[in-house]
C-alpha cells in the first residue's frame, strides 16, 4: 500500500464491522503501526473488533483531542515523514468530520504528505440521506448554544436560512438535552417547517423520522438515551 495518512472510519455503535466497513479497510489497518486517535481506549477496542488477534502492544497511539497542544500535534506526523503509514481514528464515524482529526490532516496537507480517506459510516451524511431533505445544499453546525435565549435565536436564524437559501440545516445534541432541544425547535420554528430526528444510525433501534413542527407537537418521542442529529428544512 502507499505510504500515507489513512483516515479510518469507525462503526457508529455496536454494529458489526463487516456490516458497515469494507474488507479493504481491514487490510490497510493491519499494515499500520502508528495511530492518531481521539480516545486511546475506544481506538484499542475498535482495532480488536476489526481483528481480535491484532497485537495492540506493538502499536503506538497518539491522542488527539481538545486537550492536545498544537506543539504535540505538530510532531505526530514524524513517523509518516520517515516513511511509515499512519492512521487517524475518531471515537465514532468518519475522522476529520466534526472531529479533531481535521487538525492533523491540515498539517499533513501543508507538508505535502499523502492523505487517504477510507469508506465508512458518517452519521451526518446518512441522516441527510434518510431525511428526504435537500442533499444538494446542507450545513452542519455541531452543537447549538445551551443558553435558552441564545439557542432560540440561533434556531430562528437557521430556519431563516432554510427558507431564504433552500439549505438543509443540521445540528447535534447530547442525549440528556435531546428532549429540550426538540421542544425548543418546536417553539422557535414555523408549524410547516419540517424536522427530522435521526438517532442510532446503522445500529439496533435506528430511528429516522421526518415530520412538520405541527405534527411533532402531537406526539413527542423520548430521546433521553440516544445521541441525536436534528435536521430542519421546508
Amino acid at each position: 500500500m502507499d505510504t500515507a495518512l489513512y483516515l479510518l472510519p469507525v462503526t457508529l455503535g455496536d454494529t458489526p464491522v463487516e456490516k458497515v466497513l469494507p474488507s479493504y479497510n481491514k487490510e490497510i489497518i493491519l499494515q499500520i503501526r502508528h495511530f492518531i486517535v481521539e480516545d486511546v481506549r475506544s481506538a484499542r477496542r475498535f482495532l480488536k473488533k476489526v481483528d481480535r488477534d491484532i497485537n495492540i502492544d506493538e502499536l503506538t497511539f497518539y491522542p488527539l483531542n481538545k486537550h492536545t497542544s498544537p506543539e504535540a500535534i505538530s510532531g505526530y506526523l514524524k513517523p509518516l515523514q520517515e516513511g511509515n503509514s499512519m492512521g487517524v481514528i475518531s471515537e465514532a464515524g468518519c475522522p476529520a468530520v466534526a472531529d479533531p482529526g481535521a487538525d492533523v490532516v491540515a498539517i499533513a496537507q501543508r507538508k505535502n504528505l499523502k492523505v487517504v480517506p477510507l469508506v465508512g459510516p458518517s452519521s451526518i451524511i446518512l441522516s441527510v440521506m434518510g431525511s428526504g431533505f435537500n442533499g444538494q445544499s446542507f450545513a452542519f453546525h455541531g452543537y447549538l448554544p445551551i443558553e435558552p435565549g441564545e439557542r432560540q435565536k440561533r434556531l430562528k436564524e437557521l430556519e431563516q436560512r432554510v427558507y431564504s437559501e433552500h439549505q438543509t440545516q443540521l445540528f447535534i445534541e447530547t442525549p440528556y438535552r435531546n428532549n429540550k432541544m426538540l421542544e425548543d425547535i418546536l417553539k422557535a420554528c414555523r408549524p410547516q417547517t419540517k424536522v427530522c430526528v435521526a438517532a442510532n444510525i446503522t445500529c439496533e433501534g435506528e430511528y429516522i423520522k421526518t415530520k412538520t413542527v405541527q405534527e411533532w407537537k402531537k406526539q413527542l418521542p423520548d430521546l433521553t438515551k440516544i445521541p441525536c442529529i436534528f435536521l430542519i428544512y421546508k
